[in-house]
């Protein structure tokens, strides 16, 4: 049985062009195997076949012919149902215009088949490019020295929005750590050229991202015209900063929040408890007031790096929250009477 394109990629069988846009764009970002590094194999086939399915729907040739014979009948050449055959190029009805072609004339008034195209040549179009592997791999480096960098810009969705038109953006994460220390990511890339007659050509470089200490997510860096050249130019590659999750501490702009959890002993008689920073070191909250639920207290200088004032920190934001007992005693509630009443 063939594949069911629609099911794959979650789509309804009227679904129109832009909610298979949509689909297309959410499952991409989702399964593309540079996301996944523990799994890739699994996550390369599911790109592909996220890919195949709506290189197929977004055509409305190929569609029909789906919808008329399936998979095997799409791949395997079917007679014309009437016009004008085949397209002799695999993507040429997807939005932007297509730059490889694998959908073959079979001749007058037929076809051969489709073969799907590279699923990254698909991701490259609604996306602005395709970018290869980011391990960190040796090879040529070409270091942040020659790099631009957009520092601090908050709203970029994912490291996919507001691009300039010939880029290719991806995302670099980092943890809480490395950002407040910086460090440096070496990623190897694999770029591709189209050359005369329709060659591609295929070279890897390592690219060298030095990340300074505070860095927002969002803050963008650019490598001019390192990218993929498919006939229009050479794309620039844009990585994207991302903050990892991390176990303890969230950050709030130059601020770092973290909770506490305090028995309600804790609460009313006072507390000393340690916290481990970023940089490693150990500092201890101690308190001797009563404490409330959801009481905040800020430390001045223990938050975040600030970027553009490399001596500045940040605030630690402490929110405490109170562990009630689930019971009683009837002798502990007397005590607790009794101390109350004083």
């Amino acid at each position: 049985m063939g594949k069911d394109y629609y099911a794959i990629l979650g789509v309804s069988k009227s679904a129109s062009e832009e909610e298979l846009k949509k689909a297309y764009r959410k499952l991409a970002l989702k399964w593309h195997p540079d996301r996944h590094v523990g799994d890739k194999q699994d996550a390369e086939v599911k790109f592909k076949n996220i890919s195949e399915a709506y290189e197929v729907l977004a055509d409305k040739q190929k569609r029909q012919i789906y919808d008329t014979y399936g998979e095997d009948g799409l791949k395997g050449g079917v007679p014309p149902s009437g016009g004008g055959g085949g397209f002799p190029g695999g993507m040429g009805n997807m939005g932007g215009g297509g730059t490889t072609f694998s959908f073959s004339s079979g001749g007058p008034g037929g076809f051969a088949g489709f073969n799907p195209s590279n699923p990254e040549d698909i991701f490259a179009q609604l996306f602005g490019g395709g970018l290869g592997g980011l391990s960190g791999m040796g090879g040529r480096t070409r270091s942040s020295q020659f790099m631009d960098t957009d520092n601090d810009m908050g709203n970029h969705n994912g490291g996919m929005s507001s691009r300039r038109p010939n880029e290719i953006t991806r995302p670099l994460a980092c943890t809480l750590e490395e950002i407040y220390s910086g460090c440096t990511k070496k990623l190897n890339v694999t770029r591709r050229v189209l050359g005369q007659g329709g060659a591609v050509s295929t070279s890897e470089k390592e690219l060298q991202v030095d990340v300074k200490p505070g860095w927002k997510a969002g803050t963008k860096i650019r490598f001019q015209k390192e990218g993929n050249d498919m006939g229009h130019g050479a794309q620039d590659i844009v990585f994207v900063l991302e903050e990892k999750p991390h176990a303890l501490f969230k950050r709030d702009g130059d601020d770092l929040k973290i909770d506490m959890t305090l028995t309600l002993e804790e609460a009313l008689c006072g507390f000393k408890k340690p916290i481990q920073l970023l940089n490693g070191k150990t500092i201890q909250v101690n308190n001797t007031s009563v404490v409330k639920p959801g009481q905040v207290s800020r430390m001045a200088g223990y938050g975040m790096r600030i970027s553009r004032q490399p001596n500045s920190f940040g605030a630690l934001v402490i929110t405490y929250k109170i562990q009630f007992p689930t019971s009683l005693t009837l002798s502990q509630k007397e005590k607790i009477h009794e101390a109350l009443a004083q």
